[in-house]
């Protein structure tokens, strides 16, 4: 058996001070807890009616009409609901806040078509199948671990997007780089594509702005760990930015190059390093307004158990508690 596809009603009446605007202007106002290109498809649909006729979304209203919505939320996409292992930290009718593991891909794609986190959470929140992108509307690559976002409902995505886009959503990062930093900084270079490896990104002059705030939390004899704070939310943008002034990630595969030891190294140390098969970088902070409350909210998500034990070595190798030869 399958569900029954969602239906939305509702119905307002246009203030005389909105005459002479737009219709889809005037919709995407009165029913603002939806995107303004969903109210425009849906006027098109003849789901949003005006006086319960049908108008093009560029007429013009004079005031006092009522616009009438009654919307079939139809699924999207085909993706597949799956059983996949998620840690919910937080759920409401709203949202939902995961903390999500290294190794676990967010959203299904070309060599990865299932056992994602958007196939997880179809099977968990069958609701989410009538919003864009099973409510997701960001990602953390899929060997970065910590905390996202999901929205439940239209209302909820329309006001996690917008929250994004005007950058009143916090989102903190810790990461442990290569080199010893003199303290914090701002970099603000804009990433785009790689010119010429297509599957990586780069600080090139065509590319988006994008903002990485850092700070450091710990020094060591040859790392350094830092907090980093987003103000936009680029692909890759904190690996490619921590690479571009000369500090690439631990364990990045991508934008390290080839793993070159520090010199004066332990044997310890590098083993450790060696092992270390991901980048190393956590989501650790979320910030947000919450969409139906207007509350702000925050959740923390600990360092994961593979950074700690990192973090520790190199802790008791800058203290001089490693008693091994250098390599």
């Amino acid at each position: 058996m399958t569900d029954s596809p969602q239906t939305l009603e509702d119905s307002k009446t246009v203030p005389l001070e909105m005459g002479q605007k737009r219709l889809d202007q005037v919709a995407a106002s009165l029913f603002s807890e939806y995107s303004r290109s969903r109210i425009q498809q849906w006027i098109k649909e003849g789901q949003v009616l005006v006086n319960g006729q049908v108008r093009k979304p560029r007429d013009k209203l004079i005031g006092g009409e009522t616009l009438s919505l009654k919307a079939v939320l139809i699924d999207e996409e085909r993706w597949e609901a799956e059983p996949v292992e998620l840690n919910v930290v937080y759920e409401d009718e709203d949202l939902i806040v995961i903390n999500k593991p290294a190794g676990l891909v967010v959203h299904p794609g070309a060599g990865t078509p299932g056992g994602t986190l958007l196939n997880g959470l179809l099977y968990r929140y069958p609701e989410l199948k009538s919003v864009p992108r099973a409510g997701i509307v960001h990602r953390i690559d899929k060997d970065t671990t910590g905390l996202m976002v999901v929205a439940r409902n239209l209302a909820a995505h329309t006001s996690l997007v917008n929250q994004l886009q005007d950058r009143t959503m916090g989102r903190e990062y810790e990461a442990l780089v290569t080199g010893t930093m003199t303290g914090g900084g701002r970099v603000n270079e804009p990433i785009g594509r790689h010119a010429t490896a297509r599957t990586k990104m780069a600080v090139t002059p065509t590319g988006k702005e994008a903002t990485t705030h850092y700070r450091v939390t710990d020094r060591f004899r040859n790392h350094t760990f830092i907090r980093c704070k987003l103000e936009t939310g680029r692909t890759h943008q904190i690996r490619v930015h921590m690479a571009h002034i000369g500090y690439p990630l631990v364990g990045d595969p991508v934008y390290a190059g080839r793993k070159r030891l520090p010199k004066g190294v332990t044997r310890a140390v590098s083993e450790a390093l060696r092992q270390f098969e991901r980048q190393a970088l956590h989501a650790a902070q979320l910030e947000l307004i919450h969409p139906r409350t207007g509350e702000r909210m925050a959740w923390q998500a600990d360092t994961p158990d593979d950074m700690l034990d990192l973090l520790a070595l190199l802790e008791a190798d800058h203290e001089g508690e490693v008693d091994e030869d250098e390599l």
